[in-house]
């Protein structure tokens, strides 16, 4: 079970991080990844880190702007989001997946999401 929080109002240029806490065993086993939607639109990849934090990928929107990383150790990952954009407006979702993939199918276990709104 995954829970996303940290979600809320930001302005333009401003800062979030979202959190997302999952409970069960072998947390480092899953491919953690962050995906978005915005109003209107489809769901769309954000970024993924491997189980033990080595490896990152980011969607070129948010490239240098958003940070993934975790804390195996409370079985949580974050989502540091700098210099944000009214773009960036969407319900966030945490999700887990046992292969690394940017695709949506292939991640089995997902949050219940959290919406970050971006004023301009």
């Amino acid at each position: 079970q995954l829970q996303a929080s940290g979600g809320g109002l930001a302005q333009s240029g401003g800062s979030l991080r979202l959190s997302c806490a999952a409970s069960g065993r072998s947390f480092s086993s899953y491919v953690m990844g962050w995906f978005r939607q915005a109003p209107g639109k489809e769901r769309e990849f954000v970024t993924r880190i491997n189980g033990y934090g080595y490896t990152t990928d980011y969607a070129d929107p948010v490239k240098g702007r958003f940070t993934i990383s975790r804390d195996n150790g409370k079985n949580t990952v974050y989502l540091q989001m700098n210099s944000l954009k009214p773009e960036d407006t969407a319900v966030y979702y945490c999700a887990a997946s046992t292969v690394w993939i940017r695709t949506m199918r292939d991640y089995a276990y997902w949050g219940q999401g959290t919406l970050v709104t971006v004023s301009s």
